[in-house]
């Protein structure tokens, strides 16, 4: 099959499907086709990119030039990118055909995709049950079989929960090694580019393209990109694999920890070294988290004034203040939905005189204990493995009003944005009540994603066996 023949059966699943599923919120037919076109006749000259042939979708929180960059907000429904992000180029540059724009929480806060102006992405293993979020649109656009692969953004767990929630690849690069220049920030010094796909191989050859030095992010490291498909072929054989105790315990679903712990049992069998280890700060790993992240969002966020870009309320409510503040403050309290609302006024909260060493500073020095945490254990380990999330994917509106419950959900994820390593979701089965994928999550040391994926490369091939 060609690749013009290619993407036009992805646009016919995407209209047949997209309806119920909610995964793409705007698609680019004749552009994606002309540019097919395009890459076809590089394919037959033999002059096509690495990526060639690849189709994906973007997460709605990367900018690219000319196309819609909403961040499922209504602050920036109608906000057109000015300019490509660093990966978009790349991506370009290797010839991929980007087909449209793909559903998420609203600027990335949130673990199931339900808060959305776009309304909730569903996952298509069960159209009852949420893909995860922030990335869900990305995950479940995979999964629904509507592209090859897809872009999200990970700042506590949005590429990797989704992921496992819907069967398939997701990939967190550590901290700088993907540019966020482009990237729509809610917590800059978590946030992070990865790509979610169909197998670790294709994930690979998506961070070979888009990893590497940019000038335009100055967090972006300059160390060079490793080879990473090459990784993904290699052998298991004496890979020191690490099993946190922190993360088999209370509140795992015990047929999630029996599949996990089966893998390990393999893992052992095919030649890996298991070694028992410690990350004893990780019970504190999610108030720190939304005490740091909301803290970033809620200065990130201040951008959105209703003033230079975005959304401005037509109509000013009376009162005794300016009129420029009462501008700012109508066009957020519209602009905004209610989760973005709430972790703002968090985490204004927890930087405000009086509170600021109490919560903010406090909770900057427990990351860096978790931070140490796992530098002892990379130094007795190569990669650690984990579960994704405690139960797999739940019903649609189970935690309307219940945002600890909500947040438990990135209990296992969480820690590895906090300490700026690499992480990656693979598929590891169903459970066996509700039919539902259970992922598996292997981290790495920070730039060690070679050995992140030579260990989620053989999961596959034990599924395959």
């Amino acid at each position: 099959m060609t690749l013009p023949e290619r993407v036009s059966a992805y646009f016919d699943a995407i209209r047949a499907r997209n309806g119920e599923v909610n995964a793409f919120v705007r698609t680019y037919e004749a552009e994606a086709m002309a540019e097919a076109e395009s890459v076809q006749r590089k394919i037959d000259a033999g002059t096509a990119g690495p990526l060639a042939g690849m189709v994906m979708g973007i997460k709605d929180v990367i900018s690219e030039k000319g196309r819609i960059t909403s961040c499922a907000s209504g602050i920036l429904r109608e906000f057109e990118a000015v300019y490509d992000a660093t990966v978009i180029e790349r991506l370009k540059a290797a010839d991929a055909v980007l087909i449209g724009r793909l559903n998420m929480d609203e600027f990335a806060m949130g673990s199931s995709n339900e808060h959305s102006i776009y309304g909730p992405t569903r996952n298509p293993h069960d159209l009852s049950r949420v893909p995860g979020g922030s990335s869900g649109g990305s995950a479940a656009a995979v999964a629904a079989g509507f592209c090859d692969a897809t872009l999200g953004s990970d700042t506590g767990g949005s590429v990797r929960q989704p992921a496992g929630f819907c069967g398939v690849v997701g990939l967190k690069p550590s901290y700088g090694r993907v540019s966020r220049h482009g990237l729509v920030a809610y917590a800059s010094s978590f946030d992070s580019i990865g790509p979610l796909s169909r197998t670790v191989e294709e994930s690979a050859r998506i961070l070979e393209v888009i990893a590497g030095e940019d000038a335009h992010d100055m967090t972006c490291s300059r160390k060079p990109v490793g080879e990473y498909v090459a990784a993904t072929r290699q052998s298991i054989r004496g890979l020191r694999i690490g099993v946190p105790d922190e993360y088999f315990g209370e509140g795992l679903d015990p047929h999630i920890r029996t599949r996990i712990m089966d893998l390990v049992a393999r893992f052992e069998a095919d030649g890996a070294v298991i070694v028992p280890c410690r990350l004893p700060h990780s019970a504190y790993a999610i108030a720190t988290y939304y005490i740091l992240a909301t803290a970033e969002a809620s200065s990130n966020l201040a951008r959105f004034d209703g003033i230079r870009y975005g959304h401005r309320a037509a109509k000013l409510p009376a009162g005794d203040e300016s009129a420029l503040l009462r501008l700012y403050k109508q066009s957020r309290s519209e602009g905004f939905g209610t989760e973005v609302k709430k972790r703002i006024m968090l985490g204004t909260y927890v930087l405000s005189a009086g509170y600021y060493e109490a919560y903010y500073g406090k909770a900057q020095r427990v990351r860096r204990l978790i931070q140490e945490d796992f530098k002892r254990a990379f130094s007795q380990c190569d990669v650690l493995i984990s579960p994704i999330a405690p139960t797999t994917a739940f019903p649609i509106g189970e935690h309307p009003d219940d945002p600890v419950a909500m947040y438990l959900n990135d209990i296992y994820t969480i820690s590895a944005n906090l300490a700026g390593i690499c992480g990656i979701s693979v598929p590891a089965g169903t459970h066996p009540d509700d039919g539902l994928p259970i992922g598996v999550q292997f981290m790495a040391d920070a730039f060690r994603e070679e050995d992140l994926l030579r260990a989620a490369a053989h999961v596959e091939r034990i599924r395959e066996a």
